[in-house]
């Protein structure tokens, strides 16, 4: 086990959350990657290992209670005590408020919502006996304004931004760093480049997030003393309009 304890990574995609593990993991902190789909994170998991670091993923669906709950557990017992948990489930989609069947508004609240509540619970269930932990949520533009076609997606980050609030008000006293991140703008994927090729070239290296920049934003939070903390940080390219 690494010296600087765990960082858990759920919703460790190709972008933001593959981003942030492998920060924490130069830092020296085991990381514990997870998704819906295990075999998805092995690039990961073998880029981290590659570069000297240690890395294990997990098959996890975050709406589910039991398996939230196994997950936090197994970490504790088997890898070590965990420092950090970084929340980056998505559950960005556009529908039109009279498309938006019951079935998507809620599997978008589960996403956004639910899930970040177990994993957060959790984690401060795990923190909160050694009196320190860092917990940081990913929202978005949608968890402070909800934008034409964003109904179910805005509904899900505003109440993930109501629960860091909550959890960074009665948790900051007994040692624990709750803090959500709003991401306003267009993060540097392949699937932007792919699916947006013009929007990103009209805004061109300094209009599109890159995600080893969130990643540092991230680790900075981390790192704050405990008489500065921040609960918001907002990041977005010097272009972006807001």
């Amino acid at each position: 086990m690494s010296g600087q304890g765990v960082c858990c990574v759920i919703g460790a995609g190709d972008a933001t959350g593959s981003a942030v593990a492998r920060r924490f993991a130069k830092e020296g902190y085991t990381i514990c990657v997870a998704r819906r789909t295990e075999a998805a994170l092995k690039p990961l998991v073998d880029q981290i290992t590659a570069q000297g670091g240690r890395a294990l993923a997990f098959g996890l669906d975050a709406r589910r209670e039991d398996e939230v709950v196994n997950f936090f557990q197994h970490i504790e017992a088997n890898i070590g005590p965990i420092e950090v948990l970084v929340f980056n489930v998505g559950g960005n989609v556009r529908f039109p408020v009279l498309e938006t069947t019951a079935q998507k508004y809620f599997k978008v609240w589960e996403m956004c919502a639910l899930a970040g509540f177990l994993a957060g619970r959790e984690a401060a269930r795990a923190m909160l006996p050694r009196g320190r932990g860092t917990i940081l949520f990913t929202g978005a533009t949608a968890s402070v304004r909800g934008s034409n076609g964003f109904a179910a997606f805005a509904g899900g980050k505003a109440a993930l931004r109501a629960l860091a609030q909550s959890m960074a008000r009665e948790f900051g006293p007994q040692g624990l760093h709750v803090a959500h991140v709003i991401i306003d703008g267009l993060i540097d994927t392949a699937f932007a480049r792919t699916n947006f090729a013009q929007r990103v070239d009209e805004l061109g290296p300094d209009g599109i997030l890159n995600p080893d920049h969130i990643a540092e934003a991230y680790w900075w939070l981390h790192s704050q003393p405990r008489d500065a903390w921040t609960f918001e940080l907002d990041l977005r390219p010097s272009v972006e309009r807001w």
